[in-house]
């Protein structure tokens, strides 16, 4: 029996080095149908991971380039297909479920949309997605300041990648809104993810200052969320997630995938001199890396994933972040392609 077009843009998503793992429940043939119209996903699923320019693709489908080239625009427009250029020319690529598509539905998120994408990462999707061999997703990097200044591996420094940057963009979070609309309340604050460039553009709607970006890093950690961003060198974002709503964290948290983001390289000591047992770093941490064992904290260092939120909520000074050994320090890759080659690699390996 052919398969239908939903299914075969879920085998191509799969085929990229995020992946797009398919279910008992089929919950994400759903889940693309929801997202996509018939003819979106017939355009998309002719894409895979390689930036291809759009006469291949009209060629490939027998249609007319302008044509192609108009819809291709509008799925850009929407998140689902990513346009970049190679040596100065426009190529199309299909984008990634997650990070992706998903993350680009901040506008659409409904009802609907926030029970299909819960009853995926249920059914088995979160384990494939999140769990995947080779480098993760995203990862941690700590709270500013946690960090002694001449313990700071520069890929880690989050204010100092911030401030080179020239433009700033702010929006909801998508793993929050979309808990939200399961019925779910947080009480984290719903408008903290930033991204931001080195190229300069003109304004549009959300964007915010440097200071202000600066600022939002800030008041993130004094809320206790955990900076995670893209896990290669080359920054674009920073996620700041919550462990009860964010899908890496939950990772953790809920679906049993220790791994699903990468730990920073660093991890929290405690000075039982200065500690009082207040249970303050107790309550912060996201990922429950830290107890109270006879009055006192204990933490997990298995557990820790090294981002700072005890260290920045401690009023007595009590905790620290120090680097692991130099056996343990991780270098992510240095930019998205080689990210991609990566995970890609340890993919088939399994195989």
């Amino acid at each position: 029996m052919s398969k239908n077009v939903f299914e075969r843009l879920a085998d191509a998503l799969d085929q990229l080095p995020n992946r797009y793992p398919r279910t008992d429940t089929g919950v994400e043939l759903r889940l693309l149908q929801k997202i996509f119209s018939e003819e979106e996903a017939c355009l998309a699923q002719q894409l895979c991971g390689t930036p291809e320019p759009v006469d291949d693709v009209a060629e490939r489908m027998g249609l007319p380039v302008a044509d192609v080239r108009a819809r291709l625009m509008r799925l850009v427009r929407r998140g689902l297909v990513w346009l970049v250029k190679v040596e100065g020319k426009v190529r199309f690529r299909l984008a990634p479920f997650v990070v992706g598509i998903y993350e680009a539905q901040l506008d659409d998120m409904d009802e609907e949309l926030a029970g299909l994408f819960e009853q995926y990462m249920a059914s088995g999707g979160a384990t494939e997605l999140l769990g995947a061999p080779g480098p993760a997703l995203q990862r941690v990097v700590p709270a500013d300041e946690a960090v002694d200044a001449e313990w700071i591996l520069p890929y880690d420094d989050v204010r100092a990648i911030v401030t080179k940057a020239e433009t700033f963009h702010l929006t909801d979070c998508i793993c929050r809104l979309q808990r939200e609309k399961t019925g779910y309340e947080c009480d984290f604050p719903m408008r903290t993810c930033l991204s931001f460039s080195n190229v300069k553009r003109a304004p549009k709607d959300g964007d915010i200052t440097r200071e202000e970006a600066l600022d939002l890093l800030a008041k993130a950690a004094e809320h206790g969320l955990v900076h995670t961003v893209s896990n290669n060198q080359e920054v674009g974002y920073v996620c700041n997630c919550c462990g009860c709503c964010c899908a890496l964290l939950r990772g953790i948290n809920e679906w049993g995938i220790e791994h699903s983001v990468a730990y920073a390289n660093y991890f929290a000591v405690l000075d039982d001199q200065k500690c009082t047992g207040c249970g303050r770093c107790v309550v912060r941490c996201q990922v429950d890396a830290i107890t109270l064992e006879d009055g006192m904290p204990v933490i997990s260092l298995d557990k820790c994933i090294g981002c700072g939120v005890c260290v920045t909520g401690c009023q007595q000074d009590a905790v620290k972040l120090q680097p692991k050994p130099e056996s343990e320090i991780v270098e992510p890759p240095i930019d998205y392609a080689t990210w991609e080659e990566q995970r890609q690699a340890a993919s088939e390996a399994k195989v």
